[in-house]
């Protein structure tokens, strides 16, 4: 045999040991390096949004994208609205940069009753901007998502039960990393994770710092604690910005206008007070939009330290009762 027929021969051995691939569209080889948090572990399940679009999770929503995903449904009167009202205080923090480098995600859990429509006023009351999507869909479809997202617990009842799962994620998909957060912690903290440390720092931040200013350390009491953490979201107490309304009331003063017991229940079982249509209850409840004050769960001792926080916040500020005005 000639050593071109030889060579021939070598090269087709080589190519039928050789495995064969079909010319299908890949994933960028880097993604693929960088991140086993790819197509092939989100479902890239269809969706719905509020405004009655289509989009697919994985290659619409979150495919090499930072970005805050939580499960509500408009219907929860329990922790729903104050991840709501968290979040917005994060996009406001955000900026413009919402809808560009950053994206918010709602997704109901309630899809038989959380229509594109349901969604789209939920959204309207609470006054959500572009770059945050709200979405409903099939309901096994939201399982699995809630599933790969770690954010499903077996026995909850599609949250409703007393055990209410507090589900925020955020993430980067391009590089893996995922972390998920208390929808309590501090919207600046938040926003400087989606912003900064998820993006590795690679945006300079807006914010100056001059440490000569920073206030001294202290320890805030539990009340200031749980206002920070429960309250803040939707109310202002003696800080608010002019010209901007809050979700709810500013509260400076509330302890000495409200009767002692009847704040205690409104702290305690606002969910019961409108069932029950306490007249007060539902004077706030159609003066603030219609949005229902949540059930934070509080104890006994949470709403003495709450009140005692308010009552001392009102005292050292002191505001006259008349001047404020708030229902």
């Amino acid at each position: 045999m000639s050593g071109s027929w030889r060579l021939l021969l070598v090269l087709a051995l080589f190519a039928a040991s050789v495995p064969y691939w079909p010319l299908q569209p890949q994933q960028p080889v880097a993604e693929q390096d960088t991140s086993p948090w790819g197509a092939n572990y989100f479902p890239n399940v269809p969706l719905l949004t509020q405004d009655g679009e289509k989009v697919h999770f994985f290659t619409d929503l979150i495919s090499n994208k930072v970005v805050a995903i939580n499960f509500i449904f408009t219907g929860c009167s329990d922790s729903c609205p104050v991840e709501t009202a968290r979040l917005r205080q994060v996009q406001k923090i955000l900026g413009d940069r919402v809808g560009k480098d950053i994206f918010l995600y709602s997704i109901s859990i309630d899809p038989y009753n959380d229509t594109p429509a349901t969604l789209k006023r939920y959204a309207e009351k609470f006054a959500i901007g572009p770059g945050w999507t709200l979405l409903t869909g099939e309901a096994a479809d939201i399982e699995q998502l809630r599933r790969s997202l770690g954010l499903y617990i077996e026995g909850l009842e599609n949250g409703r039960s007393r055990d209410h799962n507090l589900s925020l994620i955020i993430g980067n998909q391009a590089t893996g990393r995922w972390m998920k957060v208390s929808p309590f912690e501090n919207p600046y903290i938040l926003a400087d994770r989606l912003g900064n440390s998820l993006h590795n720092w690679k945006q300079a931040s807006a914010m100056t710092h001059d440490y000569a200013q920073a206030p001294a350390v202290r320890t805030p009491s539990s009340g200031e604690q749980l206002f920070r953490t429960r309250c803040s979201s939707c109310h202002t107490l003696g800080n608010a910005e002019p010209g901007q309304r809050a979700i709810g009331p500013d509260l400076l003063g509330v302890t000495r206008q409200r009767e002692a017991s009847w704040l205690a229940r409104w702290l305690k079982e606002p969910d019961r007070m409108l069932a029950d249509q306490d007249p007060l209850a539902m004077l706030l409840y159609e003066q603030y939009n219609r949005l229902a004050m949540p059930n934070l769960r509080l104890g006994d001792t949470d709403i003495r330290a709450l009140i005692d926080y308010m009552e001392e916040e009102t005292a050292r500020l002191q505001t006259p009762l008349a001047a404020k005005g708030n229902q």
